[in-house]
């Protein structure tokens, strides 16, 4: 072998007696961290995270290293899959004003809300889930699951629940798409009752509602496409714990300088 390689036999004693580097230490030390980040976190990571999670714990690594040692490990992000939004606004309800106009920034909790709903495939039909958002900390402040399409399954019973967990002041602009459900006698008795502020997108412009709907595009590449749910139950159960104990609590948000929603929750309850 030293013959063929053309170094010396002391040499190669030397080398196999040599004990390891401090950096190639470490840098094993930093593959086991991103190989448990990326499976604590669904495997949805990309380097931008895995680095900030890096850093969290202790270890001094940029982004671009953390991508090089993402690549050699053959470790990426499993997020690909488009996402397609669909509204039905083909109706001849009452149509409010677009008073966030693609500014998606509140200044406090409970300044503005957004919402949307959407729909997943299931052995058993269709499963309509509806979700209520503070714009303030991007929290899912409530959500609804129904079988049926209408206001009475879908917006109206999201809405309850969130008025009933933030019990908000009145003033509170809640911002949706031109959908019939939004649009409907119920749901807009509900919003005057409790004094919120009714907020629409323009005709036909999905950017309107761009903060709901790239949180649908997120749920849906992060989870659903991987997923096939065998009934509406298994489905909900699913999504609940997305919801509830991933993106809610742990998720880092991109907007929110990398943070998850409890942490800016926790910033305002000290800033308060």
């Amino acid at each position: 072998m030293c013959r063929v390689l053309d170094v010396s036999v002391s040499g190669y004693y030397q080398w196999t007696q040599r004990s390891e580097s401090n950096r190639s230490i470490e840098t094993k030390k930093v593959k086991e961290a991103i190989k448990r980040i990326h499976k604590e976190n669904r495997e949805i990571y990309g380097s931008p995270r895995i680095a900030i999670c890096l850093q969290e714990q202790g270890f001094q690594c940029s982004r671009p290293r953390t991508a090089r040692l993402m690549k050699s490990m053959g470790i990426r992000s499993k997020v690909s899959k488009k996402f397609k939004v669909t509204t039905d606004s083909n109706h001849k309800k009452p149509i409010a004003h677009n008073l966030l106009d693609q500014v998606f920034k509140a200044d406090f909790i409970n300044d503005a809300w957004t919402s949307d709903l959407t729909y997943v495939w299931t052995g058993s039909g269709w499963l309509y889930l509806t979700v209520i958002m503070d714009l303030y900390n991007r929290e899912i402040i409530d959500h609804s699951f129904s079988k049926r399409m209408t206001a009475e399954t879908t917006v109206n019973p999201a809405l309850d629940m969130a008025l009933m967990h933030r019990r908000p002041d009145r003033g509170v602009v809640i911002h949706s798409d031109r959908g019939i459900q939004y649009a409907s006698k119920s749901f807009r008795k509900k919003l005057e009752k409790h004094g919120l502020i009714q907020s629409m997108s323009g005709k036909g412009n999905c950017y309107d509602n761009a903060v709901t709907e790239t949180f649908f595009k997120t749920l849906k590449t992060e989870l659903v496409y991987s997923e096939h749910y065998r009934t509406r139950e298994e489905a909900r159960h699913s999504l609940f714990e997305y919801i509830e104990v991933f993106y809610n609590r742990k998720r880092k948000h991109s907007t929110l300088g990398y943070k998850g929603t409890s942490k800016k929750c926790l910033l305002i309850q000290i800033e308060k």
